[in-house]
């Protein structure tokens, strides 16, 4: 195993590590809408929350030189199912073409205070 860990300015307490490189595939832990370096949950709505949640994402992914193109699988977890729609833009401007398997759970509460949360598992060559 590798484990992936971004250079983070904000300090995490949680047990875990970002990413974890097994049998060719990198496993990413959930990504909160929560900035690693200054530890704050942005102002705005479930957009805002989706970039960051997704900017994270892809701060592992670079970290393991891994495109976003490798992802196989999101797992996304929303407090308001009613945001899906948003969510949706925003997650298919990111991928682009790329449509990687995907599940959607809605949630009631999220930690931080946090509106969405993403994890993901891409391929690694």
């Amino acid at each position: 195993m590798k484990f992936i860990i971004p250079k983070y300015k904000g300090e995490n307490k949680g047990h875990y590590s970002p990413g974890v490189i097994s049998n060719g595939l990198l496993f990413i832990s959930g990504q909160l809408s929560i900035d690693p370096d200054t530890r704050k949950v942005p102002d705005g709505g479930i957009e805002e929350h989706t970039r960051l949640a997704l900017d994270n994402l892809d701060r592992v992914l670079k970290e393991a030189g891994v495109p976003r193109s490798a992802v196989v699988q999101c797992r996304i977890y929303v407090s308001d199912i009613d945001d899906w729609d948003k969510v949706n833009v925003i997650y298919s401007e990111f991928f682009g073409e790329h449509k990687p398997a995907r599940i959607v759970v809605p949630v009631s509460k999220l930690h931080f205070g946090c509106l969405i949360e993403i994890e993901a598992i891409a391929e690694v060559n």
